[in-house]
């Protein structure tokens, strides 16, 4: 590993910010020897629990991820927050910068913050953002919380890389049965039924109850649902009782770390995989080549990618 990188890991684990940030940021960024880096980090980690908190935009993720960082450093635990928002089209980087709307908790004695850009991924969690938890955790993060950017149903990404995933609903939207059917709801360890104190949040937790009795998916299994009022505190000593109780099952760990580890191995080799395409082709301008040649007609992408698997076969 370079000095630079072996400088700034040695800090971390003394504990600087400083040496925090400026790590993730170069693997976020894959800086050359960020491999090497996680290699390191890997063999630290393993401690952290992780919480993802997923849900429709305008659910108050960020307000119950402040509520719920409150009440966890109320009880001693240490917490490391990646929010993740929206790619600028532009620059790829974070639309809305979590920092400025969790600037209190970022306060707080044992929180770091990081806000992330999905960077295009399209179940809404990058690759990068999976390492930077487990830099949190090599860190000594008690609890990593990934508040997702709130794409809709196809936002499943985190249940990948959390050991807990809760669904934020609210009351009021009119599309309550839309923003939690299919693979979001299929993902909920817990469900939280957001704003309580306007009118219909009963009626969504009894939407919510409907479709869970009704889905064979979950079987027997029982998913609770908690109502909060994240901006007063309200439900958050109850819901984080039930998620710690959760999180500490021996079982239930059994199945959440064989699927995670399966998951990260096939998601790293395919970005590397495409990755290794990507640059034996910008070689003299061979994918700018084939990209005209698909354009005319005389060459058809189905053909190119068999071509190019055969290639990486052989």
């Amino acid at each position: 590993m370079e000095n630079d990188w072996q400088k700034s890991l040695e800090g971390m684990e003394k504990g600087y910010v400083r040496d925090l940030a400026r790590l993730i940021t170069r693997v976020e960024n894959r800086d050359p020897g960020w491999l090497d880096l996680m290699k390191r980090i890997h063999t630290k980690s393993g401690n952290a629990h992780v919480v993802g908190i997923t849900g429709a935009p305008g659910s108050g993720k960020s307000t119950l991820t402040n509520g719920i960082t409150r009440e966890l450093v109320a009880r001693g635990y240490t917490v490391g927050i990646v929010a993740i928002d929206p790619s600028s089209p532009f620059s790829g980087g974070a639309l809305l910068g979590d920092r400025i709307r969790m600037t209190e908790i970022s306060n707080l004695d044992g929180v770091f913050v990081r806000s992330m850009a999905t960077r295009g991924a399209l179940g809404g969690l990058s690759l990068a953002a999976r390492d930077v938890v487990k830099i949190l955790d090599a860190y000594g993060k008690d609890i990593v919380l990934i508040e997702t950017v709130g794409v809709g149903q196809d936002e499943v990404d985190v249940v990948k890389t959390a050991d807990m995933v809760l669904v934020v609903c609210v009351p009021g939207t009119g599309d309550t049965i839309q923003a939690i059917k299919a693979g979001i709801m299929e993902i909920a360890n817990i469900f939280v039924v957001n704003k309580a104190d306007r009118e219909g949040a009963d009626r969504v937790v009894n939407d919510i109850q409907t479709m869970l009795d009704m889905s064979s998916a979950h079987g027997h299994q029982k998913i609770p649902i908690f109502k909060t009022t994240a901006s007063t505190g309200e439900g958050m000593k109850d819901l984080v009782d039930s998620f710690l109780l959760g999180l500490e099952s021996k079982e239930a760990q059994k199945g959440w770390m064989g699927e995670r580890v399966k998951e990260e191995i096939l998601g790293l080799v395919e970005k590397e995989v495409a990755r290794y395409v990507r640059l034996k082709w910008d070689i003299k301008g061979g994918l700018d080549r084939t990209v005209e040649e698909v354009l005319a007609r005389k060459l058809d992408p189905y053909s190119v990618v068999e071509e190019m698997v055969a290639y990486l076969i052989n």
